[in-house]
């Protein structure tokens, strides 16, 4: 009978383990399996010894992580780097790639190659923002490095960080953001973090990750990427502070280093709402916003880093004509006291520059081409600023077939932009019938 008794208690204890086992990889759903057993998330969840973990290397160059990044960098395509090897290339010939990488890696003498820099403009600014390009093997070992340490430092992330995490995104942040006006939070630190990407010191960054990874291969690995040389048209120099942006590994890297200031604010009161470097400051009072100001400049100046003078400000949403732009949309009160967003300036203007070039008087595809090509620009506008006012929505449709019909009159050997009378020429459902894609019939519909 106690033997009997003994067998049901094992058998007990082994099905409530596998259904622990069950729920930790169920809550921990996006992580590669290649890399994070049952065995290392439940000790991720449970906490390693001094929160600390070493001999992670191994997991970084095993073959089935490497298959599995490679697979996510090829997924993602892009532009080749300074070898010039493309992501069909490297397809194609991918078994042998990987078996180099991870016998370099295992070897420690795998040394990433230089990163190539292009200048890609700003959208509303005469300035232009640096983005680097990797070689295709560089990001697929920077993705297998990612898969292995992400978990660690998102076991650590504020809930208000929103920002390149896994099954977080841009739509998330903007209903925290709106939730929090609705709540009567109106004064708001609009907060900009002047070139972040370009001023991280390398220093922090890696004491920062030090405090939970003490594999020294992996550690010189990051430093390896940190240090890696830049490729522009002017020669070939290497960085001594920065991660650069179009990095695989870069936005994790951010996350590390701004994720103490989610937790600084969050522990003298604040609520903070971070995408990456854009962060907003909600506070219900002008004193309170103040003070947070004055919090994060602080640390922004303990930690090497500036906030803009003239793009940071505190927005008094009280006041009808005050409001505050955030991940492309414009926040602002109306005169009834109701919080409404919209698609901002530079938003609406990037949509214009891109919309502009198809629908030129010398464009001559026919007008069913011309829609087509426009269709899915408008649809994927749409799906963002969806939740934006429909006076936004319908404005942006009269801008786009004002183009179509100045393109119509012009074929007609007609000069000078649409007018009414073109209204009756071409009216709205002329358009309509041949495909076009309506932002505010797509926005009522949705409601």
């Amino acid at each position: 009978m106690e033997q009997k008794d003994s067998s049901e208690t094992r058998g007990a204890q082994v099905l409530q383990s596998a259904m622990q086992a069950s729920e930790i990889r169920s809550r921990w759903a996006w992580v590669e399996p290649a890399v994070w057993t049952d065995r290392m998330l439940s000790a991720l969840e449970q906490g390693v010894k001094g929160d600390v973990w070493f001999s992670l290397i191994d997991k970084v160059y095993r073959p089935k992580n490497l298959s599995a990044a490679a697979k996510k960098v090829i997924a993602n395509k892009g532009a080749p780097g300074v070898d010039h090897v493309t992501v069909k290339q490297y397809a194609e010939f991918q078994d042998r790639y990987l078996e180099r990488l991870s016998e370099t890696l295992r070897e420690s003498t795998y040394a990433p190659k230089a990163i190539k820099r292009r200048y890609i403009p700003k959208p509303g600014s005469a300035e232009t923002r640096p983005l680097g390009i990797p070689c295709v093997g560089d990001r697929v070992v920077q993705t297998a490095l990612r898969n292995v340490i992400e978990p660690i430092f998102e076991h650590e992330f504020h809930e208000n960080s929103f920002g390149f995490r896994p099954g977080r995104g841009s739509k998330d942040a903007l209903r925290a953001v709106d939730k929090s006006l609705k709540e009567g939070f109106l004064y708001v630190v609009d907060a900009d973090i002047r070139k972040f990407f370009d001023t991280i010191s390398h220093k922090i960054l890696m004491k920062r990750v030090e405090e939970h990874i003490a594999d020294s291969r992996v550690l010189s690995l990051i430093r390896n990427f940190l240090n890696q040389e830049v490729m522009e048209d002017a020669g070939t120099w290497t960085p001594e502070e920065g991660t650069p942006q179009g990095a695989v590994i870069s936005p994790l890297l951010a996350n590390i280093y701004l994720n103490p200031l989610d937790h600084l604010i969050a522990r003298e009161g604040h609520r903070m709402i971070r995408y990456a470097d854009d962060s907003v400051i909600v506070c219900r009072s002008l004193d309170e916003a103040h003070a947070a100001l004055e919090l994060l400049r602080r640390w922004c100046e303990e930690q090497g880093l500036s906030l803009h003078p003239e793009k940071t400000r505190i927005a008094n949403l009280n006041e009808v004509a005050e409001g505050f732009d955030f991940l492309g949309y414009r926040f602002q009160q109306t005169r009834a006291k109701r919080i409404r967003r919209w698609a901002g300036k530079k938003a609406s203007n990037k949509l214009r520059d891109v919309v502009r070039p198809i629908t030129r008087r010398t464009n001559g595809h026919s007008l069913e081409t011309i829609i087509a090509r426009l269709n899915p620009i408008l649809r994927g506008w749409f799906e963002y600023f969806k939740h934006g006012t429909p006076s936004g929505m319908r404005a942006m449709d009269c801008w786009v077939r004002k183009r179509l019909r100045s393109l119509l009159k012009g074929r007609q050997k007609r000069r000078g932009i649409s007018t009414g009378l073109d209204h009756f020429r071409w009216p709205n459902r002329f358009f309509a019938k041949l495909g076009l894609f309506s932002l505010a019939q797509a926005q009522e519909n949705a409601r």
